[in-house]
C-alpha cells in the first residue's frame, strides 16, 4: 500500500509570532558550488526555508542562490549563525554574514555553540576557524560566556537585520542558566540541535516546548552517510508504505512537532526530503523504540571534553 506522500507545507509558530517552515534545507558541508546548486534546486521544488552558518563557508553561494532562485525574499525563511570567535561582537559578525549573503536581513540568527573562542592565536585574520593553543581549542572562558553574548544578541533585534534570535547546541542546563540571567529579556526563538531516532532528545524537546523555544533538528538522518536510513526497522516501514527511508525519518520528525533540516546536494534527494506522509501510531512507536535497542549515537561534537557549558 502506498502512503499519501505530498510536499510538506506545515509551519511551526515561533514565540515572535512568525511562522517557520517545518522542513528546511540544511547546507552544512555543502561546498564548492553545492551550496548554490542545492538552494536553487530546493527553491524550485517548494522549499521556503534555508539554513546556513558563517562557519559553513558557503554564505556567499547560498545568498547568491537566494537572490537568483526566483522566489520573493519575503517568502523565504533564512537562518545563519554566529561563530564562537565573534561572540564578543555579534553585530559585526551579522553584518559580515549579511554582506556575504547579499541580504538586508535574516529571519533567524543563532549563537552556533554555547562557547566562545579567543582570537589571540589567529594570525591570518580568518575568524571562521577553531583557534588552537597547545593543541586544544582556545576557549574564551570564564572571561566571556554565552550570557554576555546573548545580552548583545538581544540588541540586534532593534536593528531589523534579524527578525528573531536563538541558540544552537544548548543543553537544558545551558538554557536554564541563560533564562535565569538578569540581563536576559528575550527568550530564544529556537534551539537548533542534533536530533534523529538514535538521539531523540525527548527531555530537551519537552523542556524547550515548555519554555516556548522551538527545536530545530540538524543531522536528522543520523549524520554523515545517514546511518539511520540503513536501519532494518526504517527500511521495513518504508517498504510497507512504498516510500523511501528518508521520507520515513523526515515524516517522523515533522510528526513530532518541530523543525527538521535535512541536508543534501543531490536534486533527487532534495525533492524526496520535502515529501512527507502520516505515520501510524504503531510505526511511530517502532521508531521511538530504536534508541532503546541500539543506544544513543551523537555524531556532532566540538570535541571539548569536560567543558562546563556542555554539561
Amino acid at each position: 500500500m502506498s502512503a499519501a506522500l505530498k510536499n510538506c507545507t506545515a509551519t511551526v509558530k515561533l514565540n515572535t509570532g512568525a511562522n517557520i517552515p517545518a522542513i528546511g534545507l540544511g547546507t552544512w558541508r555543502s561546498e564548492n558550488n553545492d551550496g548554490y546548486d542545492s538552494v536553487i534546486a530546493a527553491a524550485k521544488v517548494g522549499y521556503r526555508h534555508i539554513d546556513t552558518a558563517a562557519i559553513y563557508g558557503n554564505e556567499d553561494q547560498v545568498g547568491k542562490a537566494i537572490n537568483e532562485c526566483g522566489v520573493t525574499r519575503s517568502e523565504l525563511f533564512v537562518t545563519t549563525k554566529l561563530w564562537g570567535t565573534q561572540q564578543r561582537d555579534p553585530e559585526t559578525a551579522l553584518n559580515q554574514s549579511l554582506k556575504r549573503l547579499g541580504l538586508d536581513y535574516v529571519d533567524l540568527y543563532l549563537i552556533h555553540w554555547p562557547v566562545a573562542f579567543k582570537t589571540d592565536t589567529i594570525k591570518d585574520g580568518n575568524l571562521l576557524t577553531i583557534p588552537k593553543k597547545d593543541g586544544e581549542a582556545d576557549i574564551d572562558y570564564p572571561e566571556w560566556n554565552f550570557i554576555k553574548t546573548w545580552e548583545l544578541m538581544q540588541n540586534l533585534l532593534k536593528t531589523g537585520k534579524t527578525k528573531a534570535i536563538g541558540i544552537s547546541n544548548f543543553s537544558i542546563n545551558n538554557i536554564k542558566e541563560l533564562l535565569a540571567a538578569p540581563t536576559t529579556t528575550v527568550t530564544p526563538a529556537c534551539n537548533q540541535v542534533e536530533v534523529h531516532p538514535l538521539l531523540p532528545q525527548d527531555e530537551l524537546i519537552a523542556f524547550c516546548k515548555e519554555k516556548g523555544i522551538v527545536i530545530e533538528a540538524y543531522s536528522p538522518l543520523g549524520g554523515i552517510n545517514a546511518p539511520v536510513l540503513k536501519d532494518e526497522t526504517i527500511i521495513e516501514i518504508a517498504k510497507r508504505n512504498n516510500v523511501d527511508a528518508g521520507q520515513v525519518v523526515t515524516s517522523w520528525h515533522v510528526q513530532r512537532g518541530y523543525v527538521v533540516l535535512p541536508k543534501s546536494v543531490k536534486e533527487s534527494r532534495i525533492i524526496s526530503n520535502l515529501k512527507t506522509f502520516t505515520l501510524s501510531d504503531d510505526d511511530m512507536t517502532k521508531i521511538n523504540n530504536l534508541v532503546k535497542v541500539k543506544g544513543e549515537n551523537r555524531t556532532c561534537d566540538l570535541g571539548i571534553k569536560g567543558f562546563p557549558m556542555f554539561q
